[in-house]
């Protein structure tokens, strides 16, 4: 009678020579998370290679996790001059926010987690705040980190399970797309405190049935109040009856004295709104014919 193999010594085995090859092949690596990397997991072939590819998917992951903590505690944490300057800045891993983050009915952001500039954060930024003591709006700056995110990408980003660990910051679709983000792209996210209050800003819809809405300036005024502050160039949304429209920050002035200005606050300041022409109704621009 042949003797059946202890299971669980094997499975042990294998695993382990998976995170040696692992740790080898994708050290200098650690920062790029490769989604295409992620293979289904199926039973059909087994229980032993449907454990090794679990075990690989999650390698994946932990270095990369492991990198931003890392990161964070050698080259922000241990080289900060107090501890106000450690806690304002972390490099995190992005997800896409979705609606297991919308606040209970009755809260004024409810319904408003794709048409908002709100976010999710790890624990140590309300420390920052706290640190720092900074003033209501509180804003944070998201970019990206050159050699370090992954490629520009356009194509919308899948839901996430928000149960994980501190590395990570859940950013709005809208943002996201903004900034050509993939889930999983690693990114900076730093307090920021210098931002000046806004006295105006001009917005292009994309499309023009917005502006046949015939209160369209009262609902502008109203969905603005979810944007803490607005920077020139991004494309925003906002939603009425039930439609999701898109608006490109052109102009924006700074108060009192009107200045251009790339980024505003607009919670908590009279900031005056103006519609320009909808995208759809522009012309588009002439092809200049070669001369040969």
């Amino acid at each position: 009678m042949r003797s059946i193999p202890d299971l669980p010594l094997l499975l042990i085995t294998i695993l382990v020579s998976i995170s040696i090859h692992l740790d080898r092949a994708e050290a200098s690596t650690t920062y790029q998370f490769n989604p295409s990397a992620q293979v289904p997991i199926s039973f059909k072939s087994g229980i032993l290679k449907a454990v090794t590819t679990k075990w690989r998917n999650a390698q994946n992951l932990a270095l990369l996790e492991q990198a931003v903590e890392d990161y964070n505690a050698e080259e922000i944490v241990a080289t900060a001059p107090n501890t106000a300057s450690a806690v304002r800045y972390r490099r995190l891993i992005v997800l896409p926010l979705d609606e297991r983050f919308d606040p209970p009915a009755g809260v004024f952001s409810h319904g408003h987690v794709q048409t908002g500039d709100k976010m999710s954060l790890p624990k140590v930024f309300w420390t920052a705040i706290q640190q720092n003591h900074a003033e209501v709006p509180w804003l944070f700056e998201v970019s990206r980190v050159d050699g370090i995110t992954g490629p520009r990408v356009k194509f919308p980003p899948k839901e996430e399970d928000p149960n994980l660990t501190p590395n990570y910051v859940f950013l709005p679709r809208w943002m996201m797309q903004a900034l050509a983000l993939r889930p999983r792209d690693v990114v900076d996210v730093k307090l920021i405190e210098t931002v000046p209050a806004g006295s105006a800003v001009k917005l292009r819809p994309h499309s023009s049935e917005f502006v046949k809405i015939g209160n369209h300036q009262a609902v502008l005024e109203t969905e603005l109040k979810h944007y803490s502050a607005l920077t020139r160039g991004a494309t925003i949304p906002f939603d009425y009856n039930g439609k999701r429209f898109y608006f490109d920050v052109v102009d924006l002035r700074s108060s009192p004295r009107g200045e251009k200005v790339p980024i505003a606050k607009v919670q908590d300041c009279d900031i005056a709104a103006e519609f320009i022409r909808a995208k759809d109704q522009m012309k588009p621009k002439k092809k200049m014919k070669k001369r040969d």
